[in-house]
């Protein structure tokens, strides 16, 4: 077990044993203290997330979006999200989405489309369309039901690598969303390593979910350091003490740690995500302040 994954588990377990008020509170003003700087006397750098890399992912917005696509973004961009990652489209074309963007100043970075769609016939039009959106990356959210074996990681690593060949040709590049199995270890091998290693880093890039690698017992630190420039886009989701979903920067994780190597990561797009948010446009306004405040 890495050093990192021992520190997650570490802080999760004592905070739980402290209880959920006050771990809350414990957590709060940790978090806030590193955003103000103080502690981190190591940290002579003190870098900060530029403020066009913080983004939002819209599926964490997947409630109000069906109902107000548009008043949506108005208030992502009031609260000072420069990016948004396109995660469902709500019944609107590429096009109605890009003439919305373009009306709040926000830009889409990239689009999640179905592993099946980029394997298959539907790459061009995938293409397409995230090229009317504006963006840089075609991402394969998840792999299909049974794939989850090194040989049908191998099958993935080889149709990435085929797709990717031609979203180059376009200007685009095909990306990889992980979740926790994906960092399983089977038959002896890491599933995720096998992607790491066997697809180009030409064709082939990665958008590294930083809550579900942490839950998988992966170490992003590690990853940024070890593979370079393979992570151009994270998501940035936190982890409640219980292992839940928390809003950025009042969970367990510690992402000025894991940003420390996101540079050798290549990582340029820092775009929140909370899978189930009680209120959404609260959740991202935590996040954001988070985010925008942090030094490291």
């Amino acid at each position: 077990m890495s050093s990192t994954r021992r520190a997650f588990l570490g802080r999760a377990v004592g905070l739980a044993a402290l209880g959920m008020g006050t771990a809350a509170g414990t957590t709060a003003t940790a978090h806030a203290a590193t955003a103000q700087g103080a502690g981190a006397a190591g940290r002579c750098r003190r870098r900060r997330i530029p403020p066009s890399g913080i983004g939002m992912h819209l599926y964490t917005m997947r409630t109000p979006l069906a109902t107000d696509f548009k008043g949506t973004l108005e208030r992502l961009a009031e609260i000072g999200y420069a990016t948004v990652g396109v995660s469902g489209r709500h019944g609107h074309s590429a096009a109605d989405i890009r003439r919305m963007l373009d009306e709040t100043r926000l830009k889409a970075v990239l689009e999640h489309v179905a592993y099946t769609t980029v394997t298959g016939s539907g790459l061009p039009q995938a293409i397409e369309d995230v090229h009317t959106l504006g963006g840089k990356w075609v991402v394969v959210p998840s792999l299909p039901d049974g794939m989850h074996s090194p040989a049908g990681y191998r099958e993935a690593a080889r149709q990435f690598n085929a797709a990717g060949r031609v979203a180059r040709e376009s200007g685009l590049k095909v990306l990889f969303h992980n979740h926790d199995g994906d960092h399983s270890v089977v038959d002896g091998e890491s599933l995720y390593g096998i992607l790491l290693k066997e697809t180009d880093p030409e064709l082939v890039g990665f958008e590294l979910d930083l809550y579900w690698a942490a839950k998988g017992g992966d170490d992003p630190g590690r990853l940024f350091t070890e593979h370079r420039n393979r992570f151009p886009a994270l998501h940035v989701k936190d982890m409640a003490p219980n292992g839940g979903f928390e809003d950025v920067g009042s969970g367990v994780l510690d992402f000025p740690a894991m940003f420390d190597t996101a540079r050798s990561g290549g990582v340029r797009q820092w775009l929140v995500e909370h899978d189930a948010p009680a209120d959404p446009f609260a959740s991202a306004l935590t996040s954001y302040r988070y985010l925008s405040r942090l030094r490291y």
